[in-house]
Parts: C-alpha cells; sequence; structure tokens
C-alpha cells in the first residue's frame, strides 16, 4: 500500500502490520491467555492501529472457538484471521469462528515435508483444493509457507507461483526458527517478488536477535506486509517486536505507519500482564533502561538536549519521562539536576565536593544510589555543617 507522504513528493510506503500476539504469542511456553485477557488485547491492538489481527487457532478447541468468536462480535475496526493448517476441518472450525480472513500453513522445507510424510505434489494438489474452497468462505485467503527460509530457493518460488494461481490472495514467508539475517531476506524477498505479484509477507522469528531487523528488511526489499507480536512473544526467543518495528517505521524516511506509537506502553504491559512474562529492564523501545541514563557526558548533553543520548523521547511510546541515575558513572551536572528537583540550588563546586562520595559510595553498593541515600550524603556533609 502507498501512500503520499505529507512532507515529500515521493509516495511513502505504508506497510500492512499483522499481529499474532494472541495466536503465535500465546504458543509460548508456558503462557496461557483468559478470554477476556484476549478480549483486552485485541482492543487494545486496534485502539493502536494494528491492520489485522491473527487472533487464533480455532481448531485447537470449542473454547478457543468461543474466544475467537467474542473478539468477532466485538466489530473492531480491522481485520480477524484464523490459523490453519493445510487441513479442510482446520479451515471448517475456522468458518465457525466469524473471523473473515483465514491463513493456510503448508510444509516447503524438506524437513517439513519428510516429518509430515508428505511431498511436494502433496502440496500442490492441497493448494489447489483448500485455497479454492476457502475463498467461498472468507473474503482473504492467505498462505503460508512454512520453514521457507530452509527450503529449496526453485521450490519455493514454485510454491509461490502455484499459491498464485490458486487465488491465494497474500503468501507469507516464515522464517520459521529464525536462521535469516537481512541480506538473506533482502535477496530472498526480491527473487519472490520477480517471479509472483501476488502480496507478500513475512513472518520473522528471533532466535539469532535479527527478528525486527529482518521484518524491516523485508518491507524495505517490496514486502507488502510482516507479522509481530507485542513485546516479540512467541515461540522460543519470540517473534519481530511490534514496538520495535513501529518505532523503526516512525522514524523511517522510507515508510508511514498506522500504528499509534503512544499507545506502545499500554499495550505492551498488558500483554506482559497477561503472559506473565515480565519486560526486562533492557528491552529496546518499553524495557526500564531504555529511557535511563548515568553516565555523566550523556547526561550533561541531556539536560541541554534530551535528543542528544535518545533516539526518539519517551512521550512517544506513552511512557514517562527519562531519568537521570546518580550512581558510579555520574557527573556534577547529574548532581545539580537531582538536588534542585528537591529544592536544593547546588552550585558546581558543591556538586564538585559530593562527587567522589557518591561514586565511592555507588562502587561499595554496586549500584545507583536512592533519593534516600543521596539526601542522607548531602546532609552529612552540608546541613550537620551548619
Amino acid at each position: 500500500m502507498r501512500i503520499e507522504s505529507p512532507t515529500s513528493s515521493s509516495p511513502a510506503i505504508m506497510p500492512w502490520i499483522v499481529d499474532t500476539t494472541l495466536r503465535d504469542g500465546e504458543q509460548a511456553p508456558g503462557v496461557v491467555f483468559s478470554a477476556a485477557e484476549k478480549m483486552e488485547i485485541a482492543c487494545l491492538l486496534a485502539d493502536a492501529g494494528v491492520n489485522e489481527l491473527e487472533i487464533g487457532y480455532p481448531a485447537i478447541s470449542v473454547e478457543e472457538r468461543d474466544a475467537i468468536r467474542d473478539i468477532v462480535a466485538l466489530h473492531l475496526p480491522v481485520r480477524l484471521t484464523s490459523w490453519a493448517r493445510a487441513k479442510w476441518e482446520d479451515i471448517e472450525a475456522a468458518c465457525l469462528s466469524g473471523t473473515e480472513a483465514v491463513h493456510i500453513s503448508f510444509p516447503v522445507s524438506e524437513l517439513y515435508l519428510l516429518l509430515m510424510e508428505k511431498d511436494y505434489s502433496w502440496v500442490q494438489m492441497q493448494l489447489v483444493e483448500l485455497v479454492t474452497k476457502a475463498k467461498k468462505y472468507f473474503s482473504v485467503v492467505s498462505v503460508g509457507a512454512q520453514d521457507a527460509t530452509r527450503a529449496k530457493p526453485e521450490l519455493l518460488k514454485r510454491f509461490v507461483l502455484d499459491a498464485t494461481a490458486c487465488g491465494a490472495d497474500r503468501i507469507r514467508i516464515a522464517d520459521t526458527v529464525g536462521i535469516s539475517t537481512p541480506m538473506s531476506v533482502m535477496r530472498l524477498v526480491g527473487d519472490l517478488k520477480a517471479c509472483s505479484p501476488t502480496a507478500l509477507e513475512f513472518h520473522a522469528h528471533n532466535d539469532l536477535g535479527m527478528a525486527t531487523a529482518n521484518a524491516f528488511t523485508a518491507l524495505e526489499a517490496g514486502c507488502e506486509a510482516v507479522s509481530v507480536s507485542v513485546t516479540g512473544i512467541g515461540e522460543r526467543a519470540g517473534n519481530a517486536a511490534l514496538e520495535e518495528l513501529a518505532i523503526a517505521l516512525k522514524l523511517s524516511s522510507t515508510f508511514q505507519t498506522t500504528i499509534n506509537t503512544q499507545q506502545l506502553s499500554t499495550l505492551c504491559a498488558a500483554v506482559s500482564k497477561a503472559s506473565g512474562r515480565a519486560i526486562v529492564d533492557q528491552k529496546p523501545v518499553v524495557g526500564k533502561s531504555a529511557f535511563q541514563h548515568e553516565s555523566g557526558i550523556h547526561c550533561a548533553a541531556l539536560l541541554k538536549n534530551p535528543l542528544s543520548y535518545q533516539p526518539f523521547l519517551p512521550d512517544q511510546i506513552g511512557g514517562k519521562k527519562s531519568e537521570l541515575v546518580i550512581g558510579k558513572h555520574s557527573g556534577s551536572a547529574s548532581l545539580q539536576h537531582f538536588f534542585s528537583g528537591r529544592g536544593i540550588n547546588m552550585t558546581r563546586n558543591e556538586a564538585n565536593y559530593l562527587l567522589p562520595i557518591v561514586r565511592t559510595t555507588a562502587t561499595e553498593k554496586k549500584r545507583a544510589l536512592r533519593p534516600d541515600e543521596l539526601d542522607t550524603i548531602y546532609n552529612s556533609r552540608f546541613v550537620v555543617k551548619h
């Protein structure tokens, strides 16, 4: 999808964002969302401007179908998709769930075909049968090439051509075990775009820590869509993270996005609570440390310009203001700033006098100092003497 950029005469690319938190995300070991939590997360995702929600795997149980139907009944302003294996029973279950779209997953790598005791001729027959029938019941039918990045290139191209011939609306290229790198994604997407006009979606996993980079690269290479999950939750090391990709798109000069990034902190907090998986401090974009600073050089610059050592401001993700932490690496400007917030107009000389004491104390405690500890240091050196 392309729209005209308001700041440039050249067209800006508006990628289609498919969130799979409620499907692939819930497949993370030990994660179970209640029906109420699924509805809350779906509403938050819709409010945040995600284009499509892959909201579950209906064939897994009656309870799963009921939960999906409850979300469908909300009439959210977003496309809702069910996930299915390449079996008509799965697609029938998706029909019963009431979603407008279905995604059908097919094995394409030699290993996955061997595990399923199938060959590619079976895939071809299933494509013809299942896609043709599914299009009678769903307004959008996408198909997935499972383990695509370990498939033989010629067979993957064959799959794309066969899916196109069957009338698939979109083809998902799945990096199922997360082995891709940005350059390999660039080459792969380029080759597949050259052989078919059908829209491509890239589904990245994070086993090598490159899922978001691979998803972004897939868009740069011409993919119309990418699938993501909130906080990157998913199987093993997870998926490309919605919040990371959304900010990367927002900062890009090439892309625009429908995502309201100011909703990201609330959204990530809700998924973290429902999944029971804490957001680690160093998590990109929404982690506590993303806007914490201690280095004296950094803090002095940040006090003059908050973008000096931050790529974006915390209010852009709906977060709290940046925090200057006082510890071993702090400088005098940080101390003056801290005490000014407590109504104390500290001079540079006073700050320089306290600085060695602060650094020594932080080194002994092996951590940053708490406000009450800093108050004690100040009071013991200045207030008592007066």
